[in-house]
């Protein structure tokens, strides 16, 4: 495969926005007839690197060629006219029409001077019979399953001659029937010479359909892999960045610290809670003074188990019991009522107001619990932001200081704030120190240690693997959407974690 022309060759991209170098002199390739696999952690650049190829960032150096050809795109139409398509991770098609409508949304055959239906139904037709789907064009897409809904837009790229087809996590809500469909159709195409993309998290698939990969870390190229070349622990070192000599040396003294603090009260239980698309059904229990480490890639179900234990999601199955009772909470205020807080991995979107002052963002869940018609007296808020303020050293120390112009570890120390106003009994830490600096994730990490000393549950979730064992009493790994292990952190090893995040196993 190596000795043919790279269907898509890009050297030494760089992309950088304010503050943040993006990509730095990234080299990708990918060749006809091939499943490539972007593989990355969050922040990585694989969505950045994806959007300079289909036109969505300009590149602030570095080329692109296509087939051997200077690639110049100023918008995605640019790539999509070269030949080069993209399915969503959400389907953006319109489910109030026909399968043929959607295939050829904007390119309809004419007639007369309006649409000629008949020959839209044939060009569908032939288009779905390429892929071996037994569709009618006529029916109604939102009569389908998401996953037909995938296989039209995939169908669609087709009708514009896509040389190559990006799918962005096009498994994320199948079921595994639906997945095999899929994959189906994937070696259908890779046949008729068609390079593929594939972006996923779960590892078992990717390794199941992708020829190569290509590893991204913080923007920079890591290399690229033969599927078959490359163990799975292997690369999920390369995607961490870590090596597990490296990661052994613990902070046992911290560790050990925290170990001390536990009880066997229980706070926290669940059986058997999942969500469909979203985690498998699973066991959970954290005590009172626990620190219970989540563990495991992006996309490995960590985040998703936080939004239905926090109340944002709700579980299809499984019960929860809080103080041995047992609790629905329908919603995240349900689960602040029963003093559960949710601390998000996207601060900017999911967290920190970041046009209203430290005093007002450290006041606002406080405030949202009362009412809003029982508003708390401006005293008591100067009195709880200077406290908070003291007590987590937020800089600047001024509480009329808008949330945008703090740094990024401040404005995560604002957040921490806003959540231990409500005195929470459970606190769930969604990436608490992701994008800040040393001295600000020791004190994060020494905030959570008092917490639990305190009797505070917490759930702590970190793609740093030593962070997660220095501060947990416990830690459940979660692969590819599953709980795999369930570990009491006696003498445990990043090394051995990492295993069970590759093969889902203790080898």
């Amino acid at each position: 495969m190596d000795s043919a022309v790279p269907i898509v060759e890009m050297t030494g991209i760089s992309i950088s926005f304010p503050g943040v170098k993006a990509l730095d002199g990234v080299d990708f390739r990918m060749f006809p007839g091939e499943v490539h696999s972007l593989m990355g952690e969050n922040g990585a650049g694989k969505s950045t690197l994806i959007k300079a190829l289909t036109g969505v960032y300009p590149i602030d150096a570095g080329s692109i060629l296509l087939a051997g050809q200077p690639l110049l795109v100023t918008g995605p139409a640019d790539s999509q006219r070269a030949g080069i398509s993209t399915v969503y991770q959400e389907v953006n098609l319109l489910t109030n029409l026909s399968v043929a409508e959607n295939i050829l949304l904007g390119r309809e055959p004419r007639r007369f001077g309006g649409i000629h239906w008949k020959e839209m139904r044939e060009r569908a037709a032939a288009i779905l019979h390429r892929l071996h789907l037994d569709i009618d064009p006529g029916s109604l897409l939102g009569s389908h399953s998401l996953a037909v809904q995938q296989l039209v837009a995939i169908a669609r790229a087709l009708d514009v001659n896509a040389k190559v087809l990006i799918l962005d996590e096009p498994t994320s809500s199948l079921d595994v029937d639906e997945v095999a469909e899929l994959f189906r159709v994937i070696t259908a195409l890779k046949r008729e010479g068609v390079a593929i993309l594939f972006v996923s998290h779960f590892l078992d698939q990717v390794y199941e359909i992708a020829d190569r990969l290509t590893v991204l870390r913080n923007g920079s190229l890591v290399g690229e892999y033969r599927t078959k070349e490359i163990l799975r622990i292997e690369l999920v070192h390369k995607m961490i960045g870590k090596d597990i000599a490296v990661l052994t040396d613990l902070d046992t003294k911290t560790r050990n610290a925290v170990a001390e603090t536990t009880t066997t009260i229980p706070y926290l239980a669940a059986v058997g809670l999942g969500r469909k698309g979203s985690i498998d059904p699973l066991d959970f229990a954290i005590a009172e003074g626990e620190v219970v480490g989540l563990a495991g890639l992006l996309g490995s179900g960590r985040t998703e188990l936080a939004r239905i234990l926090s109340g944002i999601d709700k579980p299809d199955t499984g019960e929860l019991k809080i103080e041995g009772r047992t609790q629905r909470l329908r919603t995240a205020r349900m689960a602040l009522k029963r003093r559960i807080a949710y601390s998000s991995e996207d601060r900017k979107r999911e967290g920190i107001i970041e046009d209203l002052t430290v005093r007002d963002n450290i006041v606002l869940a406080l405030q949202a619990d009362r009412g809003w018609f029982r508003r708390i007296p401006r005293r008591r808020q100067d009195e709880l932001a200077a406290s908070y303020i003291s007590a987590l050293g937020i800089r600047p120390a001024n509480p009329e200081a808008l949330v945008r112009n703090l740094s990024g570890g401040n404005q995560q120390k604002v957040l921490l704030a806003r959540w231990l106003a409500i005195a929470p009994r459970l606190l769930i830490l969604d990436e608490p120190t992701r994008g800040i600096d040393v001295g600000a994730k020791a004190e994060i990490q020494r905030l959570v240690s008092n917490l639990a000393e305190e009797g505070m549950s917490v759930v702590y979730i970190s793609a740093e693997l030593e962070e997660v064992l220095r501060l947990s009493h416990r830690i459940v790994v979660m692969r590819d959407r599953k709980k795999v292990a369930d570990l009491e952190n006696d003498d445990v090893t990043v090394g051995q974690v990492m295993t069970l995040i590759a093969s889902g196993a203790d080898e």
